[in-house]
């Protein structure tokens, strides 16, 4: 989120009620997707013959277990306990009609709790599977993908959206074929045993149905708009995470604290809204049952006036309808259920089906081992449409050499280092190494001959050994060590409480700076790259620093070649080709001394650092 936009928000935020929206979490105004379901389904195809033998069998227990404890009690109440009845009085029977209801009950319980141990299990198993593909597509997405998308905005689909699915999953799906087979059965033993009965009480679903279709599209859109809400507050979490010491430098935690309260209060209304409108399904269905229970027993009352029906019947129809009502209770809870999956699945499967800008070819070949010659041929490249960063580059190196990009900022210094790692794909020309064109090779087999340090570098939550390791997976604890001690890391390292097992804080706040920078560039040589890149590698870190990685890089640097940006005169002055650009065209090419008497925008940021340095120091 850009500072502008967040202003405006927070403007609109406390003057017209205004709230920003990210460009991926718009709303979506789709129906009830039948082809999200079937591809939330293709997730559990891999288990269905684990599922459907155990499924089946517990279903069809479990339902003939509740379908005939009714029948058994009208059997007791018609001839045991009602007078004139065929066994009345008979305790012995009424005994055995007691234990045979008691074992259905018990075999009813050891069914459905096998079944959900059973079903949370296999779902457990889908959404691991559901996750994973969501995070595995997006590991391998362009730069163009989270130059879009806050952080916060991607981690809430992982998270929150893949979480939202769980009881789908492991219960949802089975509880509706369980309900819909006891909503049959019942449906089947009311019409058998009395047409005219049955007929009234079932008749009152499609009231219900039609009543509630109205509020089934009200709930899907409300919950549509809690998962956009939480959306948008993990993204601003995340920012504020991460940005909270300049926050708290400018003293603006009221303006963020009222930004947050707004967004927080957005989702507070929305989730009472989708939570009330989900709520307003049980109502339907207790006045619906309600009045079936009215129509059976006036009814039900005249029938057996008729000798239509026995007392004992009418009993077990009275049953029958508190087990007809439970299951369309669930279905309606199931729907809500399905409406909410419907919103998180659209975001989810929106990452799943999003595409790498940067792609390989189909017969990508594997780069062999390289020398390190490169070639940029009338390279061209926009990050936006119209809005070129760079115009036409050509540019040549040679195995070994060191070259200095150097230019103001935008000039497209960082821009060239992105296009050779093919972090974009340039929009004209080629750029080749050895004569292969990058666009021509595996992505995995180009990157892994190539060698970044980054002037913000990132240090992951672990020890400083692994940190380091990070370069080269394999590599032992001895090349570890001799590669930190070639940047001049090792002395640093070694005054910490456990050394190289030392934990280092989430993005490494408990070192400093420059000796972030130090284990970046022991991460990258210990990659042993053919090609390194610098990009402002050196700017964080201090002087006396600095003259330390500068004799490093004498050794480090031979034999490879290497692509340096930097502002410092001390990391450039030596390059092999200094390279100055402005406005996405090469300006100027030359060693340092070549372009020093040309006198030109070379000349110029020199003795403009010049300045600078005698004024400052």
């Amino acid at each position: 989120m850009s500072l502008s936009t967040k202003q405006s928000a927070q403007s609109g935020g406390q003057q017209s009620g205004r709230r920003f929206v990210y460009q991926d979490d718009e709303l979506l105004d789709k129906g009830f997707d039948w082809h999200q379901v079937k591809r939330l389904g293709h997730y559990l195809k891999p288990y269905s013959k684990q599922i459907l033998p155990v499924i089946g069998i517990m279903m069809v227990v479990g339902a003939l277990t509740k379908l005939l404890n009714p029948l058994l009690i009208a059997y007791a109440i018609d001839h045991v306990l009602r007078e004139g009845g065929s066994h009345y009085g008979d305790m012995t029977l009424l005994a055995q009609c007691v234990a045979a209801m008691l074992a259905l009950y018990v075999i009813q319980w050891a069914a459905n709790n096998y079944r959900i141990r059973f079903t949370n299990k296999i779902g457990q198993k889908v959404i691991y599977d559901l996750r994973h593909d969501l995070f595995r597509n997006i590991q391998s997405l362009s730069f163009r993908f989270f130059d879009k998308r806050p952080a916060g905005s991607i981690l809430v689909r992982i998270t929150n959206y893949v979480n939202s699915l769980q009881e789908l999953f492991t219960n949802g799906v089975v509880n509706l074929m369980i309900d819909c087979v006891q909503l049959f059965g019942i449906v089947f033993i009311l019409l058998f045993y009395n047409v005219k009965l049955g007929t009234a009480i079932i008749v009152t679903v499609p009231i219900m149905f039609l009543v509630s279709t109205k509020l089934r599209v009200m709930i899907r859109r409300s919950w549509q708009v809690v998962q956009t809400n939480q959306s948008r507050i993990n993204a601003h979490l995340n920012e504020c995470i991460q940005g909270i010491k300049v926050t708290q430098a400018f003293t603006q935690e009221k303006e963020n604290m009222a930004f947050f309260e707004q967004m927080n209060t957005d989702n507070y209304k929305a989730w009472n809204r989708a939570a009330s409108l989900n709520q307003a399904f049980h109502p339907i269905i207790e006045v619906t049952g309600a009045i079936g229970y009215c129509i059976l027993f006036w009814f039900g009352a005249y029938l057996i006036q008729q000798q239509e029906i026995t007392v004992g019947l009418l009993v077990a129809f009275a049953t029958y309808i508190g087990h007809f009502w439970e299951p369309i209770n669930r279905l309606g809870q199931m729907y809500s259920q399905m409406l909410i999956a419907m919103a998180s699945s659209e975001r989810i499967f929106e990452f799943i089906d999003e595409r790498p800008s940067v792609a390989e070819a189909a017969n990508a070949k594997i780069l062999p081992t390289v020398q390190g010659n490169i070639e940029l041929s009338q390279v061209e490249f926009e990050y936006e449409p119209g809005r070129p960063a760079l115009k036409g580059i050509n540019l040549n190196v040679k195995a070994g050499q060191s070259i200095a990009l150097v230019g103001h900022t935008g000039s497209g210094k960082s821009t060239i280092i992105n296009l050779l790692c093919r972090f974009y794909d340039i929009s004209n020309g080629t750029i080749t190494i050895d004569g292969h064109n990058v666009r021509d090779v595996s992505i995995s087999s180009l990157r892994s001959q190539i060698g970044i340090v980054l002037q913000d570098t990132f240090i992951f939550s672990g020890t400083i050994r692994e940190n380091i390791r990070f370069g080269r997976l394999d590599a032992t604890d001895e090349e570890v060590e001799f590669t930190a001690k070639a940047v001049r890391a090792h002395d640093f390292i070694m005054q910490l409480p456990q050394g190289y097992d030392t934990e280092v804080q989430e993005r490494g706040s408990m070192l400093s700076m420059g000796q972030r920078q130090l284990i970046s560039f022991a991460r990258a040589l210990l990659a042993d790259p053919r090609i390194l890149i610098l990009d402002e590698a050196t700017a964080s870190i201090d002087t006396e620093t600095e003259l330390k990685i500068q004799e490093a890089l004498k050794t480090l640097l031979a034999g490879r070649t290497s692509f340096i940006i930097a502002h410092r005169l001390s990391t450039i002055r030596g390059a092999d080709k200094i390279v100055v650009l402005e406005h996405g065209v090469i300006k100027e090419q030359g060693t340092h001394e070549e372009l020093m008497r040309e006198m030109g925008i070379y000349h110029g940021l020199i003795q403009a650092q010049y300045r600078f340095l005698r004024e400052v120091g």
